[in-house]
C-alpha cells in the first residue's frame, strides 16, 4: 500500500554531486527510520545511511564525510546529499521505509532503485 519512489541519479564525473529523493505515498501515520541501500555490479547490497525520525543519522564508512541523509517529514521525503563522488560509488540506490499507516498497520517498503554513475 506504501510505494516508495526514488529520482536524481545519472551520469556524474569523479568530484561531482547528485541529490537523490525518494518520496513515499499511501496513507501513512508514521515514518520510523528511512534509508538509503545500493549495489554495484557483483556486488551485495550495501547499506549507505540510515536516519531516524528523530533525526539521528549514521553512514557507511565509505561515504562518511561526503553523503549527507536528510528527511522531510511533511512530504514523506528521504533526500541523500552525494558530494566528493568516486567512481566506486556508481551503483544502483534503492531507498527503504517502515513504519505505519493509519490502521496502525506496519509496512516496510522498497523503491525501485535509481542509477548513479560516476565516471570521467
Amino acid at each position: 500500500q506504501v510505494q516508495l519512489v526514488e529520482s536524481g541519479g545519472g551520469l556524474v564525473q569523479p568530484g561531482g554531486s547528485l541529490r537523490l529523493s525518494c518520496a513515499a505515498s499511501g496513507i501513512i501515520y508514521s515514518i520510523n527510520t528511512m534509508d538509503w541501500y545500493r549495489q554495484a555490479p557483483r556486488k551485495e547490497r550495501e547499506l549507505v545511511a540510515i536516519i531516524t525520525s528523530g533525526g539521528i543519522t549514521n553512514y557507511a564508512d565509505s561515504v562518511q564525510g561526503r553523503f549527507t541523509i536528510s528527511r522531510d517529514n511533511a512530504k514523506n521525503t528521504v533526500y541523500l546529499q552525494m558530494n566528493s563522488l568516486k567512481p566506486e560509488d556508481t551503483a544502483v540506490y534503492y531507498c527503504h521505509a517502515d513504519g505505519s499507516d493509519w490502521g496502525l498497520k506496519s509496512f516496510d517498503s522498497w523503491g525501485q532503485g535509481t542509477q548513479v554513475t560516476v565516471s570521467s
